[in-house]
């Protein structure tokens, strides 16, 4: 069974940061475990008795800046940083527009009928063609296999 998302305190640590809170420090280097066996030895989680890990101290350093001033024009203006501004502004069409048609196209000709019972007379001739080459191969086959083991006998 599965616990939902927002009920363990185990995967804290992977969830990001309020978005509203920037850096102060580098973020603190990774502590290594004792090895398994090892006295005082983790599983990955709290213990019994063990208060769990508290949440990181020192904010993302992806954490969105809050001080930045907002634009006063409509035009996107591209982050400094390089990252992705979004999709440029568009306006939609007038309302009831629909492109140009220039030509129309004819409606589908009607197939012609299909003629089922010369279709199934031609698949029976089919099949017994195939059945007559394969037992005229299969017969080579066996003559010339017991004449190259009359060779190897005799």
């Amino acid at each position: 069974m599965t616990t939902p998302s927002g009920a363990s305190h185990e995967d804290d640590y992977w969830r990001r940061p309020p978005e509203g809170v920037r850096p102060t420090s580098p973020a603190p280097a990774p502590t290594t475990s004792p090895g398994p066996g090892a006295p005082g030895a983790s599983t990955g989680g709290p213990g019994i008795g063990e208060p769990p890990p508290a949440a990181p101290t020192s904010p993302s350093p992806w954490a969105a800046p809050t001080n930045v001033p907002t634009p006063a024009t409509t035009t996107p203006v591209p982050p400094s940083g390089g990252g992705y501004a979004g999709p440029p502004p568009t306006t939609p069409p007038p309302p009831g527009w629909r492109p140009p048609v220039r030509l129309q196209a004819n409606p589908p000709r009607a197939l012609p009928p299909q003629d089922m019972e010369a279709m199934d007379a031609a698949e029976q001739q089919a099949q017994r063609l195939t059945h007559v080459v394969g037992a005229v191969a299969g017969t080579v086959l066996l003559i010339l296999l017991c004449l190259l083991c009359s060779r190897a006998l005799f």
